[in-house]
């Protein structure tokens, strides 16, 4: 073999080797990044359920400084950037900053505020309206039918648009199975608004019949 040949291969071979590092390290920094980022959107959905709002925004803080150490690293490495660890990150950090907002009132961010792609921002709204159930439940113990019924009207909507997104599971990143998961929720909630309102109706002809 040639001097020239050989050096052709053995400069062939650094630069493949060079871009599978490149490739490597984009990897463990974005795998260990999305982990920490989707504990902190967990975290902040556990205090949202608590209504612990300021202590909510801390937790997706530090998601939103994960996720942007991710896009980082994967600024020039698409292989990385579009596998599927890095697509749940962000959508469970779109699921968080919903649930928030669902859940305190305030305006929804947009998936382009977020930085999130639309499959990771449909997914994550239809899971944030699944959230909302539990809230349903505590306002409807803690006698506020009111807040209970339009928290469940915010999951009725959210449903009524997943279903008019009608493309394929490979484009929407599985939002069907995600939306048919809500539609089941959205349905035992139903039930549990209306055997509420029933009894509270029932209670105040009771209590209007007992002061007549």
């Amino acid at each position: 073999m040639s001097t020239a040949r050989a050096e052709a291969i053995a400069a062939a071979g650094s630069a493949a080797a060079a871009e599978l590092a490149a490739t490597h390290d984009a990897r463990e920094i974005t795998l260990a990044a999305s982990r920490a980022a989707i504990r902190s959107c967990a975290l902040s959905i556990r205090a949202v359920q608590r209504r612990e709002f300021a202590v909510a925004r801390a937790h997706i803080a530090d998601a939103a400084s994960l996720l942007a150490q991710a896009d980082a690293a994967t600024a020039d490495q698409g292989t990385v950037r579009h596998a599927g660890f890095l697509h749940d990150a962000k959508k469970e950090y779109a699921e968080a900053n919903l649930t928030l907002a669902f859940v305190e009132g305030t305006p929804l961010p947009s998936a382009a505020d977020l930085g999130v792609d639309p499959p990771a921002y449909l997914n994550g709204m239809a899971e944030a309206a699944s959230e909302l159930r539990r809230q349903v439940l505590d306002l409807l113990r803690d006698g506020d039918p009111d807040r209970a019924e339009d928290l469940f009207a915010v999951m009725d909507e959210v449903y009524a648009l997943l279903v008019t997104v009608d493309y394929p599971d490979a484009v929407t990143g599985g939002l069907r199975r995600t939306t048919d998961a809500l539609r089941a929720v959205l349905e035992r909630t139903r039930g549990d608004v209306t055997n509420a309102t029933v009894v509270a109706r029932l209670q105040a002809a009771v209590e209007q019949t007992r002061r007549s």
